[in-house]
This record gives structure tokens, sequence and C-alpha cells, in this order.
């Protein structure tokens, strides 16, 4: 199963994008992962559209929080399943245009506080890592 995060507008802060970077090498030993940046929504849809097999998941503060355990056992389901791409919809520091909240239904949230946009997609890193890691046994998660 592929992993995709698609994401509105740049990481600009070395540091976090440092950060994400670690953490998508890390998940590539359990899962082909690409971190796809996109110019605005209508760009993110274009993507979207490519992928029209692809379960896509929009993080907004809204949707249905998980603890990791839950999230990983979501993730290891899909796995199961035969899902070939999961694609992970990440806004930038307005939010997503309405076009994109309405293709894409499926929403999770990373928590009932409000991260930077930033914060927030090196979190979801972590949080594919520590899934990865959950399903497969590994002592990171404890």
């Amino acid at each position: 199963m592929k992993i995709c995060l698609l994401m509105l507008g740049k990481t600009r802060r070395a540091e976090l994008r440092a950060l994400i970077d670690d953490y998508v090498k890390r998940i590539r030993r359990h899962s082909p992962i690409e971190v796809t940046e996109v110019r605005d929504g209508q760009a993110a849809i274009k993507k979207l559209d490519a992928d029209r097999a692809a379960t896509a998941v929009l993080l907004d503060a809204l949707g249905k929080n998980l603890d990791s355990n839950a999230f990983a056992k979501w993730l290891g389901e899909h796995r199961d399943r035969g899902t070939r791409e999961i694609i992970f919809v990440c806004g930038d520091a307005d939010g997503f245009p309405a076009a994109v909240r309405e293709r894409v239904p499926q929403k999770t949230s990373l928590s009932s506080l409000t991260y930077s946009h930033e914060l927030a997609r090196a979190m979801l890193a972590e949080q594919l890592y520590r899934a990865f890691a959950i399903l497969s046994g590994s002592p990171y998660p404890k």
C-alpha cells in the first residue's frame, strides 16, 4: 500500500521539513510513500482526480479523532484489504477551499487542539510511522 502526503503549500520551516523527511525515510521501510506539495486547492483536486482509486483522507479539526492504536488498526485494515493507495490531504495556513472539502468526504483529526499546518504535517508523519511500528510489533510506540 502506497501512502501519499498531499500538502497544500510548502513546508517552509527547515526544522519541520527535516523532521518530516526523517519520518518519511522511516516509513519507507514499511510502505512506499511520496510527499507532494501543490500550490492550491485546484492543484490538489487535479491530483486527487488523477488517483480516483485511492482512498483520500482530509486532515481536519472536525474529523474523526482516533488514538494511535485505533489509527494503526485503521491503517492495517486498509493494508490487509488491499487498498492500493491512501492520500492524506494536509491544508495550508488558510485550511482548505470548499471544493477540496467536498471532494474528500473522509476526514480525520490529529487532536482536538489546534496546530500550525506545518506542525500538523510533522505530527501526521510521526503518527504514520508510529502506526506502522505498532503493526509490526516494534518497541518504538511504547
